[in-house]
């Protein structure tokens, strides 16, 4: 008994050890299992982050590439270009009146070349008829030099004076006595204020074409004294903006012997305006316009647009880029919201476009619905980020969304200043904006009025020849 006692002991002391043993092995196989998770979430983690880490990186590579193109601020998207079985044939669309050049109003030389023979055998020829070339070429040009002679003298009651001439431009003599005459000027001041050229290659191009001889820093002193002869043109140019039922304006960065400054643009269908300055805040836009412009100005969403005492219109052009930037985050069935507000958008710009075929009643019947279809989809809060963030760009712009219908005339975009900056940014590629102060003065000044004067269908030659000259 006392046997059968130890061994029925012994088995309890082995059950009693079997049981940690159990649990242990359970907790281990627990804790393997929580390892394993462990890892998989990190796994998980540690490839998403190598899928954003590619992203960027090719959106590294795509923005070096695009800095190193000449046209890159407007280059077309790849995304949004469309593939080549969907290119239209080039040139003019079906139905469209043909172009050619025309025949030039007045003709210098008439030559006749006789058909008196086969001018490969020699034989004789039947059947003659004539046949009719017009031929524009340029001469052989070289500069008109005039040499001037006029007189001082001293008046009793006047004390010295002077004769002068319509054609000069300066009253310089001794070693200054040689002077670029006014179209020569105008022309040097279309070539590197409007056309972009700098002012080597103006000088290169003035000497091939015209055989003027000058050097890059004559030329620029020579701009500057254009310019300040051309002040009183600009300065009429932007009182007259004043008064303008609509101004689209816009900015850039530039440069003036350093960052720091920005080229302002304000334009409208028959003026433009350049404004360089060291600020881009607000009281660069009321410094140009005035206080009290009663106008409608059409700009984007900067800050230093908002809060203004104006009548103001924000760019549609931007509202529907925010709007794809946002649906393009989206899969294809969480788009709808982002579609409806791109649909209201361009639902605004075709009744803009409808507005002379529509009874006046009925267009305001529209406009009306338009705008309880906006309140309906912007005031309410949105769950979803990415559709709160647009709506609530819209939200706080809400009275100016239709500024442009309750406005004839007012553009939904305001793709009319940024064309207008573009001449000016690619410039800016060239020459690297200005140097100095005057430099900007004059650069203001020359490259609005010679943008006006292409608006308005003016020579600016012309335009500028009577203001250079000193006996007007």
């Amino acid at each position: 008994m006392e046997r059968r006692a130890l061994r029925s002991s012994g088995a309890g002391d082995q059950g009693m050890d079997a049981d940690p043993r159990s649990r242990r092995i359970e907790e281990l196989e627990a804790e393997n299992a929580r390892l394993r998770e462990a890892l998989a979430v990190r796994d998980a983690q540690i490839e998403q982050l190598r899928q954003l880490i590619k992203q960027l990186q090719d959106r590294i590579e795509e923005l070096e590439r695009a800095a190193a193109r000449q046209a890159a601020p407007f280059r077309r998207k790849d995304k949004d270009r469309k593939p080549p079985e969907q290119h239209g044939k080039p040139g003019r669309k079906p139905g469209h009146p043909p172009a050619r050049r025309e025949e030039p109003p007045h003709i210098d030389d008439h030559v006749e070349m006789p058909l008196e023979g086969c001018p490969h055998c020699g034989g004789p020829v039947e059947d003659v008829h004539p046949c009719e070339q017009i031929i524009e070429d340029l001469p052989p040009v070289r500069p008109h030099v005039t040499r001037l002679i006029t007189y001082t003298g001293r008046c009793r009651r006047c004390g010295e004076v002077r004769s002068t001439h319509p054609m000069q431009v300066s009253t310089a003599t001794g070693a200054a006595k040689v002077h670029l005459g006014a179209r020569a000027l105008a022309l040097g001041a279309l070539l590197n204020k409007h056309l972009g050229l700098p002012m080597r290659p103006t000088c290169r191009v003035l000497r091939h074409l015209g055989g003027l001889r000058l050097t890059p820093g004559g030329l620029a002193q020579a701009l500057h004294r254009v310019g300040d002869r051309a002040r009183g043109s600009f300065l009429e140019l932007v009182a007259g903006l004043r008064s303008q039922p609509g101004v689209y304006a816009d900015e850039t960065s530039w440069w003036v012997g350093g960052a720091g400054s920005w080229l302002w643009v304000f334009t409208t269908p028959d003026r433009t305006i350049y404004r360089v300055e060291n600020s881009r805040g607000k009281d660069v836009v009321f410094d140009t316009l005035g206080a009290h412009f009663a106008g409608v100005l059409t700009s984007d969403c900067l800050a230093s647009y908002e809060n203004l005492p104006f009548t103001m219109h924000k760019c549609y052009a931007h509202h529907l880029k925010a709007i794809a930037q946002a649906r393009d985050r989206k899969p294809e069935d969480q788009r709808a919201y982002l579609n409806e507000l791109t649909a209201l958008l361009h639902a605004a710009m075709m009744l803009d476009r409808m507005r002379g075929d529509l009874p006046p009643p009925e267009f305001a019947r529209i406009r009306q619905h338009l705008g309880h279809r906006a309140d309906a989809l912007i005031l309410p809060a949105r769950a979803d980020p990415d559709e709160e963030r647009v709506a609530n760009r819209l939200r706080k712009r809400r009275q100016w969304l239709f500024t442009f219908l309750d406005h004839p005339g007012i553009e939904a975009t305001n793709n009319r200043a940024e064309r207008a900056l573009r001449p000016a940014v690619i410039a800016r590629k060239l020459s690297c904006g200005n140097k100095t102060n005057r430099g900007k003065r004059t650069w203001e000044i020359l490259a609005s009025l010679a943008a006006t004067c292409h608006q308005r269908g003016q020579d600016f030659v012309e335009f500028l020849h009577p203001i250079l000259t000193i006996a007007r």
